[in-house]
């Protein structure tokens, strides 16, 4: 169930073999939100190397998408961060939309406050629901981000709904929020954005992505990569995943001056 997957424990890192860094952040209104935080070996390696700052998806917490910042930190040499939204693993909390984006705030003035990661390449990268907070995040800080990366993102909830009317009970918490992501992208004037849609997408229409890539106005570079065989759940298993964004990340980040 939903309800199951979001309130569970979260995952260590340590049993993916990364840093076992557990940071418990307190967001403006009072609730505990926990993260993680992961910094490459070496403080000029870390400051050298971009961080990648990870919104989850509705089901499950960050520790569910550690395999991910495995590959993120181990293979593509990131620092990540990641967290669980109020509600969610072990934060406090009930998810709601406002709540969420303050979560998401208090990461980044956390990050920004950091003593390593302050001086490092910012990028947002953000799954289903996490792709529309990541949205939201640098269109309110725009200044401190270096990049955006969103995968398989909606248009906004109430534009969702009528195409997933079956499968409504999973996304049952979410019909309170409208998280109105076709409006919010146009406010990202110039960070590159990387799109990663997959095809056979059976909860979020394929078409929401392409909206959302025509409907983007940044000045920055532009990405879209689709992956013919990718459902909702799996398009990191998909063949070039993480190739299209070592390679958007390589071209856009790491060469900024």
């Amino acid at each position: 169930m939903l309800q199951d997957s979001r309130l569970g424990r979260d995952q260590l890192p340590s049993q993916f073999g990364l840093p076992d860094k557990e940071v418990i952040l307190v967001t403006k209104d009072g609730y505990k939100i926990r993260s993680y935080v992961m910094i490459q070996r070496g403080e000029d390696v870390a400051i050298q190397s971009p961080t990648v700052v990870c919104f989850h998806a509705h089901t499950g917490n960050m520790g569910h998408r550690l395999p991910i910042a495995q590959v993120f930190f181990k293979k593509l040499g990131y620092n990540v961060v990641m967290l669980s939204y109020r509600g969610y693993g072990l934060s406090e909390g009930r998810p709601t939309e406002k709540g969420l984006k303050i979560d998401a705030q208090t990461m980044l003035e956390y990050i920004k406050q950091h003593p390593i990661l302050k001086h490092t390449k910012l990028i947002a990268y953000g799954q289903s629901l996490g792709g529309s907070v990541a949205i939201s995040l640098v269109s309110r800080n725009e200044d401190k981000f270096d990049a955006l990366i969103i995968e398989n993102t909606f248009l906004s909830v109430p534009l969702l709904v009528p195409h997933i009317f079956p499968a409504l009970r999973h996304l049952v918490y979410l019909v309170h929020q409208t998280w109105k992501s076709y409006k919010t992208i146009k406010y990202v004037h110039h960070v590159p954005i990387l799109f990663l849609s997959s095809l056979k997408d059976e909860l979020v229409p394929p078409g929401h992505m392409a909206k959302l890539y025509n409907i983007s106005q940044t000045s920055g570079v532009k990405v879209w990569r689709d992956f013919e065989n990718g459902t909702h759940n799996d398009t990191c298993m998909q063949n070039g995943f993480f190739e299209s964004i070592a390679e958007f990340v390589r071209d856009n980040v790491w060469e900024l001056d």
